[in-house]
């Protein structure tokens, strides 16, 4: 693609545009604030939380028979909901392994408990990567017809329990396919007639399961919930309040300087139709990672993807398609000398897009990691290319098959490139080999495309349609089968679940991959489940987003002794 011109530019303000009236900014320049104020963690609070710690470590023996394993279990699964399993993985790793040694044989379980307890046991192995059938384990709970017994449903707690870990299925496991049916069928419909905290808890399952949630998003809810159960342990509560709060401060000041960066660039001004999101993509990007360990990971990521969505923006939107050929085939250069044929909207973006892998280098060389860029700027221009071929449809009035569609579909929904960019965070254990793997497309790859792609284009192609953009995949699967809107939905829906299933049979499989890696691919799916279950709640901040912001962001627990 050349970027001679024979004529020109026009200025951008002289040509006609497309506008899609985009909701400005719900924050404004409020997290500004938080990059010059004194957060720092005091020693105080450091030296409390590290006492707090060693007192929930001396909890986490091994069990030496089912009474301690049954109390265990219900421990780490409290930790992992409170947001302080992090600090212990290597403790709940031997836990879980010692339980795993005593209680499976070949993948089945020996242990005859409550369905509540064993569903618990089940999905708390499957998290931690062991391959349990579970077959053996609900086998029991099934009646003369294969199905769950009726008379389950009146356990509350069981129920709730087995819903949780029906979300981790695979392929082939049709106990678990009914499982998940029957218990959200039976909890949705005895909302009505339970306590109002009982029903609070059926309600955020049903919701936001824990496979499905963030786990910075489950603390924020949990935390309440267990300081009201009479059962709940006091040090264990005092840590997750403690270190929400401590990790919230860190969170307001890495926003803080993110959005100072923002504001300094000028996006709001100078690029108006595009959509001002610095926060909601911070918060995509806390959903990918909140640990101390990766302040460098979410900075980077974070200011990628912001660029990333005006990137969408300009050739969903506004862009021309003589400039969007320009831009792209600048893009693909990768180098200043390009500026002089672009708009001068475009050559802001282009300075801002190459200042940023300039400042990824920079990082990355300092740890000796520089492999990691190429990879990066690959996929980035792995995704201008596939925006630009929307462009083209769109220009040329084409409806793609659903075929052509998800091939280009897969790579402009921006997962290879986000993924790509999370991973250059990681640290040592993201070697070359694994962008090389990357790279591939495997299969949990491809599955957290389809999930992205997908949940995206169910909540928002009527908008999209309003906005004169390229045909979804609703549109290229009507079109081509001459079916409705509703037929066509039903059809992705069952894809997304497929890929689900995908994610969590790789879950499973992947021994090579370091568990971190896995963990980020698992939680990017994690953040489409949140943000595009019913809508499109990253276009749209205003409602659910702006109140899971404020939660994770802007409300801390109060912390006790005056620390």
């Amino acid at each position: 693609m050349s970027l001679a011109a024979n004529s020109p530019l026009v200025a951008s303000s002289q040509c006609p545009r497309r506008s899609a009236n985009y909701h400005p900014s719900v924050w404004g320049d409020h997290f500004v604030q938080y990059a010059s104020q004194s957060l720092e963690v005091t020693d105080k609070m450091e030296e409390r939380v590290n006492i707090l710690k060693e007192e929930v470590r001396k909890m986490l023996v091994l069990p030496t028979n089912k009474p301690a394993a049954t109390t265990l279990m219900h421990l780490i699964d409290s930790m992992q909901r409170l947001g302080v399993s992090y600090h212990f993985e290597l403790e709940i790793d031997s836990v879980l392994q010692q339980i795993h040694e005593s209680y499976v044989e070949n993948g089945a379980m020996t242990w005859e408990e409550d369905l509540h307890t064993l569903a618990l046991l089940f999905r708390l192995l499957r998290q931690h990567g062991y391959r349990i059938s579970p077959d053996d384990v609900f086998e029991k709970f099934k009646d003369e017809q294969g199905n769950i017994r009726e008379g389950l449903a009146a356990d509350v707690e069981g129920m709730l329990s087995l819903h949780e870990a029906a979300h981790l299925r695979v392929h082939g496991e049709d106990i678990l396919d009914g499982a998940l049916a029957f218990t959200s069928s039976h909890l949705q419909s005895m909302i009505t007639h339970l306590n109002p905290s009982l029903a609070s808890k059926v309600k955020h399952s049903l919701r936001h399961p824990l496979h499905k949630n963030l786990p910075r998003l489950e603390a924020c809810y949990y935390i309440s919930c267990y300081q009201d159960d009479p059962s709940h342990n006091e040090t264990l509560l005092a840590l997750a309040k403690l270190d929400f709060d401590m990790l919230q401060k860190l969170h307001q000041k890495e926003i803080g300087i993110i959005s100072k960066w923002w504001k300094e660039l000028d996006f709001k001004t100078k690029l108006p139709f595009a959509r001002n999101r610095l926060v909601e993509c911070y918060f995509w990007i806390l959903g990918a990672y909140y640990e101390p360990c990766y302040v460098l990971a979410r900075r980077v990521t974070t200011k990628v993807i912001c660029i990333a969505s005006v990137l969408d923006d300009i050739f969903d939107v506004y862009g021309t398609f003589d400039e969007l050929k320009r831009f792209t085939a600048a893009i693909e250069r990768w180098d200043t000398t390009c500026m002089e044929f672009l708009p001068e909207y475009m050559r802001f973006c282009y300075q801002a897009l190459l200042d940023i892998y300039e400042e990824i280098k920079q990082e990355m060389m300092r740890e000796g990691r520089e492999f990691c860029v190429k990879y990066a700027v690959d996929e980035m221009k792995s995704l201008v290319q596939a925006y630009f071929v929307e462009a083209k449809w769109y220009n040329s009035s084409y409806t793609p098959t659903i075929e052509e569609y998800m091939g280009n579909a897969l790579v402009s929904c921006g997962y290879p490139m986000v993924i790509a960019t999370s991973f250059m965070g990681m640290g040592s254990i993201a070697t070359e080999q694994v962008f090389q793997w990357l790279a591939t497309d495997p299969k949990i790859i491809r599955a957290s495309k389809i999930i992205c792609r997908l949940m995206d284009d169910i909540v928002t192609y009527e908008d999209e349609q309003k906005r004169g953009e390229v045909a979804s995949a609703i549109e290229c699967y009507t079109k081509q089968y001459g079916a409705n809107k509703e037929e066509a939905i039903e059809v992705f829906e069952r894809q997304v679940t497929s890929a689900w299933k995908d994610i969590n049979e790789e879950l499973l499989d992947l021994k090579d991959l370091a568990r971190p890696l896995l963990m980020r691919i698992l939680n990017l799916c994690r953040v489409m489940d949140v943000l595009y279950k019913d809508a499109d709640c990253y276009t749209d901040s205003t409602k659910s987003t702006k109140d899971q912001i404020t939660a994770m962001l802007l409300k801390p627990f109060h912390l006790e002794n005056g620390l």
